[in-house]
């Protein structure tokens, strides 16, 4: 990952993290690591910044890639944990300073302040529930979706194991030319697994998808084009062929998946994550899209699938030596919800007060079909690169129900040099940037004629003697002392 010049790497806590693990002591790190033991004890005790030759060298002695002493995830639990520190039942605001310096000093800290207020708003949840009292009457369990969308935010969206898997699959279904890969699933499944792929009844649109494990048959919708049927049959072979390694990354995750729900979506997440691993195998699909500088369309064409498949699967492109651009993926409809978040980067979905209106994902849909593109900046000051686009699902004919949704692909701006999406865009310039947040409870912007809620921290301005344009003005600490 390419660094800002002169940014210096604390990485204390992780390198403290990493010895315990490996049972050593600060010695006999030192030792393997060819310094002193005060020099190392100095790197623990965030006094002296890694060097890269130090970085190399414990990347060697720990067997892991330097991308783990990556600042990512300390942004994702800062972000986190300022998420559940905007709360309104915490009191009022805590420095950002001091939000950074517990979430890169005392990760566990930090994750347990997350997790406690995660549990306070699932419970409020559940309490608001509650319906007449007698028999049945429960407690609402935490949401088995975002669960499943969690698990795969805290592997940065890349299973590298599946993915791997998913390769070799891929490689041996070399013999299926460009727009034949079903062919060549529907034999796999035959061959190996006795399966018969049949198309399903004209009526029975409601399913793209149904297995019959009694009769080994699996009916596919009629209406599939041919690069989401090859991705169902995919999906059905990662689910017969692959099962104990999917079950096994379950069960690996098995006290954030907790429930039987959560755990069934995310077989068959994983699943899903296989097949669009099959249809764009990693190495090639890497370098075509290197090649074609993040193409989303060209992309889509080289290897028949849809829009939104090829901008999930950019979303996933991590592995070590062979990183693509990091990029969030997110889709929404129109009034908001995501119904898909997944990210590679630092960049943070907020649960709480929604997103922000503001963002290009929204205004797509005012141009369906059509790319847009946007510089978006956050309050911490960081610029991200954002394309948008709408995409429909559903079947054909007047009468069956079709979705429409907004989908979006964003990574920070100093990797939009690399997206033919970037040319003629003059992304550095002064106002390029379109200012948004996270969602207006968590956000710090004082001027926002868009907010729709107003932020935690400060005290709300009520004044009959004054309408400005900002709903919500709130007085912050640096406002005007005459208010």
């Amino acid at each position: 990952m390419a660094r800002p010049a002169g940014r210096k790497i604390y990485a204390h806590a992780k390198l403290r993290r990493l010895r315990r693990e490996h049972g050593m002591n600060q010695v006999e790190l030192a030792h393997e690591l060819g310094i002193s033991t005060s020099y190392l004890n100095q790197i623990e005790h965030s006094q002296r910044p890694l060097t890269a030759s130090v970085l190399l060298r414990i990347s060697q002695v720990f067997g892991v890639d330097p991308e783990f002493f990556s600042e990512a995830e300390e942004e994702r639990l800062g972000t986190d944990l300022r998420t559940a520190l905007a709360d309104q039942v915490c009191g009022g605001s805590v420095p950002a300073e001091e939000i950074t310096e517990v979430s890169r000093d005392h990760p566990e800290v930090a994750r347990a302040l997350v997790a406690l207020h995660r549990g306070y708003r699932e419970a409020l949840a559940r309490v608001g529930d509650l319906g007449e009292p007698g028999p049945g009457a429960g407690l609402r369990p935490a949401e088995p979706h975002d669960e499943v969308r969690d698990f795969f935010y805290a592997h940065h969206n890349h299973i590298a194991v599946l993915d791997e898997a998913a390769e070799r699959t891929a490689e041996s279904l070399a013999t299926a030319t460009a727009g034949r890969t079903a062919e060549a699933l529907t034999a796999r499944l035959a061959e190996r697994h006795g399966v018969r792929v049949v198309e399903a009844d004209r009526p029975r649109v409601a399913d793209l998808r149904r297995y019959d494990p009694a009769t080994a048959t699996l009916h596919l919708s009629p209406w599939l084009t041919d690069g989401r049927r090859a991705f169902q049959l995919a999906t059905q072979l990662a689910l017969l062929e692959h099962r104990p390694l999917i079950d096994t990354l379950v069960a690996a995750a098995e006290h954030d998946l907790t429930s039987p729900e959560a755990a069934d979506l995310a077989r068959i997440g994983l699943a899903n994550y296989f097949a669009g691993a099959v249809l764009m195998p990693y190495t090639a699909f890497h370098a075509a899209a290197e090649e074609l500088r993040y193409d989303v369309e060209l992309l889509r064409i080289r290897f028949g699938v849809g829009f939104e498949t090829v901008c999930h699967r950019l979303s996933t492109l991590q592995r070590p030596g062979r990183r693509g651009v990091p990029f969030s993926f997110l889709r929404a409809d129109r009034a908001g919800n995501i119904s898909k978040r997944q990210s590679a980067t630092a960049f943070h979905f907020s649960r709480l007060g929604g997103t922000c209106p503001l963002w290009t994902v929204y205004e797509a849909f005012s141009s369906p079909g059509r790319i847009l593109t946007q510089v978006a900046e956050m309050p911490d000051g960081k610029r991200y690169f954002w394309i948008a686009r709408t995409v429909s699902h559903g079947g054909y004919g007047r009468r069956t129900a079709r979705g429409e949704f907004a989908v979006a692909l964003g990574c920070e701006l100093r990797h939009a040099h690399r997206l033919v999406y970037a040319e003629g865009v003059a992304v550095n310039a002064p106002g390029a940037a379109t200012p948004i947040g996270l969602g207006c409870r968590i956000c710090e912007r004082r001027d926002c004629a868009q907010r729709a809620r107003p932020p935690a921290g400060g005290h709300l301005l009520v004044d009959p003697d004054r309408r400005g344009q900002v709903p919500y003005p709130v007085l912050g600490e640096a406002a005007d002392a005459g208010h």
